[in-house]
């Protein structure tokens, strides 16, 4: 059997198949050339324009002007330009330059030259072997915004409702000027009805106004090419009452055209612009329509617009202006027509009748397209063109015109179409077609390309094909040639042909399996030929399993706020690996975090009812896809019950009916009814009653005088329904009230009254209208009768005259329109609180220690307390020295004791201080007289720290110490006690030191010390009771230099005994300059200590034991926290004194303090602690000698 060749019958592909498809169409006898790069490369062709200037081409006058021509071709081609029809040589101009490679005239006009020299009308020509391309007639021209001419404009006046037109009349520019009216401020003047531009860009008024009036009406000429705006000059307007105009007259004319001003009228429409009855407007096809009409008259007119024997385009009729202009967008000649606008006011209306022809420049029907032919074949180009009037087909060869172009016997010229027979490779061309009427013209060039190619495969060799089993398989062989080549496809590498009753070739070479199976794998060789040569390429074919659904998804009904998993298991063929995805409603799925896919589920938690849908598991290779879908139904509340019914309507109850809604897939197990009471709260919906999910009826219990309006919520297994829709209102008579107002209280906010407040009843309790309240009061003590009033929209009544803090027995009863409420109950109140009018007697102080006090007092009568007795209030103070006192204003604290409490502690005292104190009760009013003031003393306590210690002057073997005493002494200091100890290299403890200063003393110094050595300080002061808190420092003797020196020096002199006098000599001078080193290094020098401490290691120095005096761990917090190696000490050596011990101070400040009967403190005490220093070891000042020594440790 022959080999496969073309079956030309046989023209479909599958669809979702995008090959690399080569057409070889021979319905005109024409080659389609591929539009591959390489191919394109090589192959021969005539020039092509790619970019021209446009036909109108206004250029700027202040810019260089550029005229675009590129194009392509093979070889590259050559250009030429024309100007004006005749030669346009570019070298004999030296401001003109074509740019490499390029067509692109540039015309340097920036340093010198004009553009308006280079007006005229410019045509490129691009040419190669293959022939000659032409772009279309540019014509050039610059831009031009000219000023407007010199002209003197009266001031305009005229009588209020006259018509107005000011004239604009902007000078002619190129492009044509935008126009728009402003102010001297560049503010636009308001357009309306009455006010508009028109498109001549005039302004003009139906009628004016008075508030017209204005000198600065201006208007602007905006020319955007150049970006330049022109002004006419300002035109003024006046617009005068009939009175102004008339004593205008009588005073200044004897005669005027106005003849005697008399009111304008109102008058029927006019028109200002056009004129006249009817008019004629021409446009082309394809333009925006536009037709206007103005009209004056008073009152102002209002525009209509209609076609005649026709309608309006509904999607491209536009109205402007305040509908003055209509506008029809792209305009064809079916728009042609009778348009007429209609201006109407009360007093009557006018026509006018625009007649309205549409033109046409030329437009293409079929444009003329590339050819490329091979030798021997035939052709033709169509060109064919339309527009009103019809244009005129003119054929030219290379850009002349074809009547007297060389003759061609292959070609035939029949109107717009050129037939081509037996072309031959010399004569390639390019040919333009010409379309032109009055309105225009079209270019178009179409290369005709006789080209004599041997085959060439265009597909990719050895390309791997991989289909699923049982479907069709398409094998790409694009390819081109000239003549157009035949091609056979073969199978394996024995090259046995292919037949036509399993296998399909397509035009463009495709070779189509229609059923692909195991065994069509293998290599395919795809042959093609013409009789200038052969070319083959071959393709890979492999065959796989198609990807199947073992396990389905399967449909669920789950509850809204449930969990679903649906399954989906797929088998694939082993070398290929799917991707699984996962659809809903065949989107994709929801992205919030309840939907979870892995391998083979999709788990969605929380379900909602938007989750109900169909669910859908896709398996992606990139070979096939398949699918397999399940729903999701969620159950979900009843759908809310309809038709209620108000039936049997009594004056306390109702029977109300209704229609259940749909449940939703899930019985309904109730019905939940409330109400509304329209008239007292509307908006507000409550419980009225439940009843079984199979009743539709319920008998509802009212009460009187509310608008009642019900509604009614299904609820089932799943939740509970949105309400319904509301029934009828109604209203129900009214009654007396049931019940009276709560929460009745009575409390005095003065002295002589009484304050009753109540919660009052809301509408709903209020039964009938006129809801009042009677109050009621009397003295619960007395025999006086009930006094009562009776009140309306209050919840609050005072009594005025009342003794004060007595008590009172106290109603309120509710009644309205119809009667009273029950009988109220009866409550207590007090009149109004004053201040107490006696002090506490008696107060007397029992000092427990020296900061604690107990203090005694007698109650006062109760009677003199005027109010509820709230408690005792202390007030206390140090008594301060004089001139303490002189500094700053006696700090009083304060402490209450709650009830009736006769005693109570004071906490926080200093010690060794002199206090006074006074008592006084409090009632809910405020505080009563104070108690005769009671003085007391607190005895001895032991000192705080002394305020500052620092080491000054240290020399060899001494150190001076500095103080200065306690801030708070708490008593007599009897004295210092002083301990210190060495700290040696290896930061060990030695032995401790005790000394006893005495109190009088700030200054001590210590003797006999070793030298170059570091010691530690604990100080502290005593009173008769014992000794305070300490302070710590540390400091460093300093280093004997000039002995160590002198004893170099003398071991020498002892070895050269024969150079005793000379040695001698020069020791003492030595000596001397070492006493003057020494001297000025005791003054702030650095000192080698150092060196002697480094070379012993630095771990925690070890402090002494206080039982054997033996080395042991060493602490200095406060006075026992552990040395660290690099510790400092402040550079004055002064650590400031720490925080008192006494506990008391601690126990918080306020003026609500309280005790326990037994005097345990329960509260807090006011006033402000006295501010004490705070600890420090630390300081910001500049290093003295002794911290320079210290920075070497």
């Amino acid at each position: 059997m022959p080999p496969l060749k073309i079956m030309p019958k046989k023209k479909h592909l599958s669809a979702g198949r995008v090959p690399l498809i080569l057409f070889l169409c021979q319905m005109i006898g024409a080659l389609d050339v591929p539009l591959d790069p390489k191919l394109l490369d090589d192959l021969v062709q005539p020039p092509t324009i790619t970019q021209q200037s446009p036909k109108d081409y206004i250029v700027d006058p202040r810019e260089n002007i550029v005229i675009q021509c590129e194009a392509k071709g093979k070889p590259p081609p050559s250009f030429s330009w024309t100007r004006n029809g005749t030669h346009f040589d570019i070298d004999k101009d030296p401001l003109v330059t074509m740019k490499p490679g390029s067509g692109t005239l540039v015309i340097n006009i920036i340093t010198e030259g004009k553009a308006e020299t280079y007006e005229g009308v410019y045509q490129c020509t691009a040419r190669n072997e293959r022939g000659a391309a032409v772009s279309n007639n540019i014509v050039v021209r610059p831009s031009r915004s000219p000023l407007w001419t010199k002209e003197r404009l009266e001031p305009i006046t005229l009588r209020n409702g006259q018509s107005l037109v000011l004239p604009c009349r902007p000078p002619i520019g190129l492009p044509p000027a935008i126009i728009f009216w402003m102010d001297n401020s560049f503010q636009r003047l308001p357009q309306s009805e009455r006010v508009s531009q028109g498109l001549n860009g005039d302004l003009y008024f139906s009628n004016v106004l008075p508030e017209d009036t204005r000198e600065d009406y201006i208007c602007y000429a905006r020319f955007n090419h150049t970006q330049t705006i022109q002004q006419k000059q300002p035109i003024s307007l006046k617009v005068i009452s009939v009175d102004e105009l008339n004593d205008t007259i009588a005073a200044n004319l004897s005669d005027t055209e106005f003849y005697g001003a008399k009111p304008s009228k109102e008058r029927p429409p006019t028109f200002l612009t056009p004129e006249g009855n009817e008019s004629l407007k021409e446009e082309l096809r394809g333009n925006v329509l536009s037709l206007e009409c103005i009209a004056e008259g008073l009152p102002t007119p209002i525009i209509y617009w209609i076609k005649e024997d026709g309608t309006l385009p509904v999607n491209r009729t536009f109205y402007r202006n305040f509908k003055k202009t209509l506008q029809i967008t792209q305009v064809t000649e079916a728009d042609s027509g009778n348009y007429q606008c209609i201006a109407k006011n009360p007093l009557g209306a006018v026509h006018h009748t625009i007649a309205v022809t549409v033109k046409a420049a030329p437009y293409w029907i079929a444009a003329p397209q590339n050819l490329v032919l091979s030798p021997g074949e035939n052709g033709t180009l169509i060109c064919r063109a339309n527009g009103n009037p019809k244009p005129r087909i003119a054929w030219l060869t290379n850009g002349v015109p074809i009547e007297i172009a060389p003759e061609d016997p292959s070609r035939k010229i029949d109107g717009d179409t050129i037939i081509f027979s037996n072309v031959q490779e010399r004569l390639s061309a390019v040919y333009q077609c010409n379309a032109s009427n009055e309105y225009g013209y079209l270019l178009a060039n179409a290369f005709v390309n006789v080209l004599a190619e041997p085959p060439r495969i265009l597909t990719s060799a050895n390309i791997l094909y991989q289909v699923i089993a049982n479907r069709p398989a398409f094998l790409d062989c694009a390819f081109f040639g000239s003549p157009l080549p035949t091609i056979e496809w073969f199978k394996g590498t024995k090259g046995s042909a292919l037949h036509e009753d399993i296998y399909v070739l397509h035009d463009n070479g495709t070779l189509e399996i229609p059923v692909a199976q195991k065994d069509s794998t293998g290599t395919y060789t795809c042959v093609a030929r013409n009789k200038l040569g052969m070319a083959k390429n071959e393709v890979h074919l492999e065959i796989k399993d198609p990807t199947k659904i073992i396990k389905q998804p399967e449909h669920a009904v789950v509850q809204r706020g449930s969990k679903v998993s649906f399954e989906c298991k797929v088998k694939h063929d082993h070398t290929l690996i799917p991707t699984i995805v996962w659809l809903k409603d065949h989107g994709e799925l929801p992205n919030e975090e309840r939907f979870s896919v892995d391998k083979d589920h999709l788990v969605v938690t929380d379900v909602s009812d938007d989750d109900g849908g169909t669910y859908t598991c896709a398996a992606n290779t990139t070979l096939d896809r398949v699918s397999a879908s399940a729903v999701l139904r969620v159950v979900d509340v009843p759908n809310p019950p309809f038709d209620l019914e108000l039936t049997n309507q009594l004056d306390k109850s109702v029977q109300l009916t209704w229609t259940p809604g749909d449940d939703n897939n899930s019985p309904i197990t109730k019905f939940i009814i409330e109400y509304e009471d329209a008239m007292h709260e509307a908006g507000v919906w409550h419980h009225q009653a439940e009843v079984s999910g199979t009743q539709t009826t319920a008998q509802l219990k009212l009460s009187p005088y509310v608008n009642y309006s019900f509604r009614v919520m299904a609820e089932n297994n799943i939740g509970r329904s949105v309400p319904s829709e509301a029934s009828e209102q109604y209203l129900t008579k009214a009654a007396e009230p049931d019940q009276n107002p709560t929460a009745v209280e009575g409390l005095g906010t003065e002295p002589d009254n009484l304050v009753i407040t109540w919660k009052p009843l809301n509408g709903f309790e209020s039964n009938g209208p006129g809801l009042q309240y009677k109050v009621s009061w009397r003295q619960k003590d007395g025999d006086d009768e009930w006094t009562s009033v009776v009140v309306a929209n209050v919840s609050k009544y005072i009594v005025s005259g009342t003794p004060t803090f007595v008590p009172y027995l106290i109603k309120v009863q509710a009644l309205n329109d119809v009667g009273f409420a029950p009988e109220p109950a009866v409550v207590m109140g007090h009149s109004g609180e004053d201040l107490p009018m006696v002090a506490p007697g008696n107060v007397r102080v029992n000092v427990v220690n020296s900061t604690l006090a107990e203090v005694h007092w007698d109650p006062v009568p109760l009677k003199s307390v005027r109010g509820h007795l709230q408690g005792y209030r202390i007030y206390y103070w140090k008594v301060q020295s004089s001139s303490k006192r002189n500094r700053r204003h006696i700090e009083k604290k304060i402490l209450t004791f709650q009830g009736s409490k006769t005693h109570g502690m004071l906490p926080g005292l200093q010690p060794y201080s002199h206090y006074f104190l006074n008592v006084r009760v409090v009632n809910g009013k405020g505080e009563g007289p104070a108690s005769s003031d009671r003085g007391f003393h607190t005895p001895e306590g032991v000192p705080s720290a002394p305020s500052s210690l620092k080491i000054v002057n240290p020399t060899l073997d001494s150190l001076t110490l500095e103080w200065d005493p306690p801030s708070h002494p708490n008593g007599v200091l009897t004295e210092y006690t002083l301990k210190y100890q060495p700290i040696n290299s290896t930061h060990e403890l030695g032995p401790l030191v005790d000394l006893k200063i005495p109190a009088n003393k700030t200054r001590w110094t210590l003797k006999n010390l070793n030298f170059s050595t570091r010691y530690k300080f604990y100080f502290y002061a005593q009173t008769s009771v014992g000794s305070g808190s300490q302070i710590t420092e540390e400091a460093i003797t300093t280093v004997d230099e000039g002995k160590m020196a002198m004893a170099s020096r003398q071991v020498d002199i002892a070895t050269q005994g024969w150079f005793i006098g000379l040695m001698c000599a020069v020791a003492l001078l030595i000596l001397i300059l070492l006493i003057v080193c020494f001297v000025r290094r005791n003054k702030g020098g650095k000192y080698p200590v150092k060196e002697k401490e480094d070379a012993h290691a630095d771990p925690e120095i070890q402090p002494m034991k206080e039982d054997d005096g033996t080395f042991g761990e060493y602490s200095d917090a406060e006075d026992h926290k552990p040395l660290k190696k690099g510790s400092r000490t402040p550079s004055d050596r002064t650590v400031k004194k720490e925080d008192s011990d006494d506990s008391l101070v601690d126990y918080g400040e306020g003026v609500n303090g309280q005790f326990n009967e037994d005097g345990s403190f329960i509260g807090q005490y006011s006033g402000k602690k006295e501010k004490e220093p705070a600890e420090g070891n630390e300081s910001s000042e500049a290093p003295s000698p002794v911290n320079a020594m210290n920075s070497f440790v």
